[in-house]
């Protein structure tokens, strides 16, 4: 066979490249609490750890499905599955992001009814699909945020755009998937079954 763009079974059909065997890659996705100070990426030019050096060797044949950024928190979806990795990122399937954000000054009622139905930021709609106070101040407010595209930076843009800077930005949930009591900086293994329940559209091949 000499088409790149052939599709096999790879479970059934034995696969070679100049004479060696290709092995499949095992399927495993991993949940991670990120802490704050830890870039989403494999390597890092200013030398600021990852989450590979967070997740060491379980960290091999794993791609994060989206990012967090630097200062973000929370929960972290890796996969060795492609295919399921883009289908989660994918804005079109509107999975749901919930985030425990903490922001200066007073969020008002109104802004939360911006934030419902959208506000213009840089030429992009953004809206919360979710949003709650959880306690407010004239310091600061505490608020549960649920977003459905993943766009960069939603969150902070969001806020910086209603003139509350972010200064907690924790990632709870992602699809049906909940951080729990999983403490930061350690991680678990995903059942397929715990995938399949979390994201219930999407459906995952091979064993």
């Amino acid at each position: 066979m000499r088409d790149p763009a052939a599709r096999v079974a790879v479970d059934r059909i034995a696969i070679s490249v100049d004479g060696r065997r290709c092995q499949p890659t095992k399927w495993r996705t991993v949940l991670l609490h990120k802490p704050r100070g830890v870039v989403t990426t494999r390597t890092d030019p200013l030398g600021r750890p990852t989450v590979y050096d967070v997740l060491g060797e379980a960290g091999a044949g794993l791609k994060p499905v989206g990012r967090l950024d630097w200062a973000t928190s929370g929960l972290l979806v890796l996969t060795s599955d492609a295919d399921l990795g883009h289908w989660i990122a994918d804005p079109a399937h509107q999975v749901p992001r919930v985030y425990a954000v903490t922001v200066r000054g007073r969020v008002e009622e109104s802004a939360l009814a911006s934030l419902r139905a959208g506000i213009r930021v840089s030429g992009e709609r953004l809206l919360a699909s979710g949003v709650a106070i959880r306690k407010s101040s004239a310091r600061e407010t505490h608020l549960i945020v649920e977003l459905r595209e993943g766009r960069n930076r939603e969150v902070r843009r969001i806020f910086d755009s209603l003139g509350h800077e972010v200064t907690r930005l924790k990632r709870v949930a992602f699809g049906g998937l909940t951080l729990g009591d999983l403490a930061p900086g350690r991680w678990r293994e995903l059942k397929r079954w715990e995938v399949a329940q979390a994201f219930p559209a999407m459906t995952l091949h091979g064993s």
